[in-house]
């Protein structure tokens, strides 16, 4: 028999959400397209099971690696693929041609590089504004001279779509600030424009302009600390499942686990679940973390170790030795056990490890 622990994708929840996403976007009136970003091996969902997903759906495929992009177009995927990072050297810049693919420009040298290159297609690009992530992108004081970069690289490109990414979209500073920069900086510029990631479109929807581009929520994950994912309609993807597999009865005063970091304050059943940190568990995750056995929630209690976690059945008589446990996803929300873990969803999916089995539920076409 196998392990018992398994992640279920629900490739019908994926399509879902990244309707929801359009809709949102739609909210200001305009028609946006929407990137569906699948870089980090489709936020650890599966890169192919993802695309697969949104065949048909998706206006355009966003991630970070040419190869990926590669493995896209030669399983047959037609739609736009945009590569945030850009190119890195020659043959990713030859591979953008010759694959079509959209890479991002965030310096003037790739412009240059593009020129040089003699590229067998013209090609599109997405010119990136910093505007206070302070991490790629144009400064102000670099306008001038990208205005006179792309006028000389203008008979190489096919098109021009101009980009930031905001940092506080998320929280009270919203996106107003980087705006207002954008704007400035982007003057007189007739160019589409894509600057929302998934909390600025639920959150802020004039800012959805010509592409949005949603990640966390095409996955069930809500990019606010103060708003689940279910308030925005959106479903969990992916599930974790493990089952019990031993119970434990202890006394007041007894330890659970690696170093005793727990004491039962009262006689106690503690369950043994077959997860650990060598699945994607975080380790971090402290007692209290919630957990569901046998469809009821409870918490973990103790350390958690490489290949199992124990957490509290005492007021769970039905559950024992074969209790199906979810540790996040559908009845548990990933954002609950994360921030519980002091992290965010995003890690707990991209962290799942490769020895966990996969299976796929739903319709993914």
């Amino acid at each position: 028999m196998p392990r018992p622990i398994q992640a279920r994708i629900d490739l019908a929840a994926i399509r879902h959400n990244y309707g929801v996403a359009k809709a949102h976007a739609a909210r200001s009136g305009g028609a946006a397209r929407a990137w569906a970003v699948v870089k980090a091996d489709a936020y650890g969902h599966g890169l192919m099971r993802a695309a697969r997903a949104l065949a048909g759906v998706a206006d355009g495929f966003a991630l970070l690696d040419v190869e990926a992009a590669v493995t896209l177009r030669d399983a047959g995927f037609r739609q736009p693929i945009l590569l945030l990072e850009g190119f890195f050297d020659r043959p990713d810049l030859e591979a953008c041609a010759a694959y079509g693919l959209t890479p991002a420009v965030h310096r003037l040298d790739q412009l240059r590089m593009i020129r040089d290159a003699a590229l067998p297609a013209r090609l599109p690009i997405y010119v990136k504004f910093n505007t206070g992530m302070n991490r790629l992108g144009f400064l102000a004081e670099e306008v001038a001279a990208l205005r006179r970069e792309l006028a000389e690289t203008a008979p190489f490109l096919a098109s021009v779509t101009l980009m930031t990414h905001f940092a506080t979209a998320d929280d009270a500073h919203g996106v107003d600030w980087q705006l207002e920069r954008f704007r400035r900086m982007t003057a007189g510029w007739d160019l589409p424009a894509s600057l929302a990631n998934s909390a600025a479109i639920l959150r802020h929807p004039h800012t959805a302009g010509d592409w949005v581009r949603p990640g966390i929520v095409l996955y069930g994950g809500s990019p606010f600390a103060d708003e689940s994912a279910a308030s925005f309609g959106l479903r969990p993807v992916m599930t974790l499942t493990s089952r019990v597999l031993a119970v434990q009865e202890i006394g007041p005063g007894e330890r659970v686990g690696y170093g005793g970091t727990f004491a039962a304050s009262r006689p106690m059943r503690i369950g043994v679940v077959a997860c650990g940190y060598a699945d994607g568990y975080p380790r971090h995750a402290p007692s209290g973390t919630p957990i569901q056995v046998a469809g009821a929630r409870t918490a973990t209690v103790g350390r958690v170790s490489m290949d199992m976690l124990t957490c509290d059945l005492t007021d769970i008589p039905q559950a024992g030795v074969g209790s199906e446990v979810v540790l996040w996803g559908d009845g548990l929300p990933a954002d609950e056990v994360a921030a519980a873990a002091g992290t965010i969803s995003y890690e707990l999916f991209c962290a799942l490890a490769r020895r966990v089995p996969v299976v796929e539920a739903g319709s993914g076409g």
